[in-house]
């Protein structure tokens, strides 16, 4: 009787119309024979969704392995810098000063010459000195 109940009551959530008879005993024989096609129909209903529901575990299942198969695939291709297979950019790379402050201060200025001098005494190093350190 409970087994009958749950099956009238999956029916009613599937869609398959349940009828009763509330007469005397045709409706008895009659409802007997519905109640076996019914409970048939519920039974290959069922088997049927249990079948779907294992096929779409097992699909999914596959699908998840095939994800992680191609995950630890492409970490270990990236993971050996050996084999590293990025795309190489042709771009000039820029330097290391390109961003400072100061830069190309000194261009306008002309610097003087050096001349050379064979005596110690006059030549530009030791003018320098002594202006720079004797004032």
């Amino acid at each position: 009787m409970l087994m009958t109940l749950m099956l009238i009551s999956k029916a009613m959530m599937i869609g398959i119309a349940v009828s009763h008879c509330f007469s005397s005993e045709t409706c008895d024989e009659e409802s007997d024979d519905d109640d076996e096609d019914d409970t048939e129909a519920l039974m290959a209903e069922l088997d049927q969704i249990k079948k779907e529901r294992v096929e779409e575990r097992l699909r999914k299942e596959k699908q998840q392995q095939m994800e992680e198969l191609n995950a630890k695939e492409e970490e270990l291709l990236k993971g050996n810098p050996l084999l590293n297979n990025t795309p190489t950019s042709f771009s000039v790379k820029r330097r290391w000063d390109d961003d400072v402050v100061f830069k190309n201060q000194a261009r306008g200025e002309m610097k003087a010459p050096k001349r050379f001098i064979n005596d110690t005494i006059r030549n530009d190093f030791h003018r320098k000195f002594l202006h720079r350190y004797m004032k």
